[in-house]
């Protein structure tokens, strides 16, 4: 056998060792997703789910409450996290299966309003202070909170706001985009893709210099306790291969891990 035929063969094995053979369809593949990738997510479902005739089963969340979960045995297949630390440390610790690990986007926060008035191309609104309340994730469990406060940190601006008690925490990016989109806070760090639309951005924005935070690269990986593995790879290998999942996941305001 010609070395070439025979590399081909040793990386099929070594594929299927890793993944997997091909799915029966029909499962149910329990999938807990980042809270800024649900949207995306439901958008990806029903392609996959018609290709593959498998039901996506979505728990959305903060990262760092899912990742307790995960750590406390919840029975999910597949993680879709914010960032890429939680999903290695579920592998290091034995909670995922070396090997699945990859970066399936990467985030962009964004300063948004519905006002189309209050932010301009500087963002000087946060400078001015010519607001009530600024909202913000969790920068402790969530991932976009940890980036709004590098920037806010950058700017020299986080002491200030906290000293002036206007900073609203939420729970997750999609809380915190539920109260600025509501109108109860003005104006807060969200994900592009939440206010991303194919008409554009409602409202006024400010995407941040990528110097001032941390990537936001976004981890999948296998659960050590999926009870579809063999399911929940197929998905995982359709994420991380296909076409389509690629072009809906860069629509939605995500870079391409």
């Amino acid at each position: 056998m010609k070395k070439s035929a025979l590399r081909r063969v040793w990386l099929l094995a070594g594929w299927l060792a890793l993944w997997g053979q091909p799915t029966l369809a029909g499962v149910d593949i329990r999938v807990a997703v980042a809270a800024n990738f649900t949207a995306t997510f439901e958008a990806l479902a029903g392609p996959y789910e018609q290709a593959s005739g498998n039901r996506l089963v979505i728990s959305p969340g903060a990262t760092g409450a899912l990742y307790s979960q995960i750590a406390n045995a919840a029975p999910f297949d597949v993680f879709l996290a914010a960032d890429e630390l939680r999903p290695r440390k579920l592998v290091e610790h034995g909670m995922a299966v070396a090997g699945t690990a990859f970066v399936y986007a990467q985030g962009i926060p964004v300063l948004w309003s519905p006002d189309a008035a209050l932010i301009d191309a500087e963002a000087s609104v946060l400078r001015q202070g010519q607001f009530r309340y600024l909202a913000i994730a969790e920068p402790r469990t969530a991932p976009y909170g940890a980036a709004a406060r590098s920037v806010l940190d950058a700017l020299g601006l986080w002491d200030s706001l906290e000293r002036r008690r206007q900073l609203v925490r939420g729970s997750s990016v999609a809380q915190t985009h539920s109260q600025v989109a509501s109108g109860a806070i003005e104006l807060g760090f969200v994900a592009l893709a939440q206010v991303q639309t194919a008409q554009g951005i409602p409202g006024s924005h400010w995407i941040p210099p990528a110097e001032l935070y941390a990537p936001l690269t976004q981890g999948a990986v296998l659960l050590s306790g999926a009870r579809a593995r063999a399911a929940a790879r197929h998905f995982l290998r359709w994420l991380q291969d296909d076409a389509e999942a690629a072009a809906i996941i860069e629509a939605a305001g995500y870079r391409r891990g």
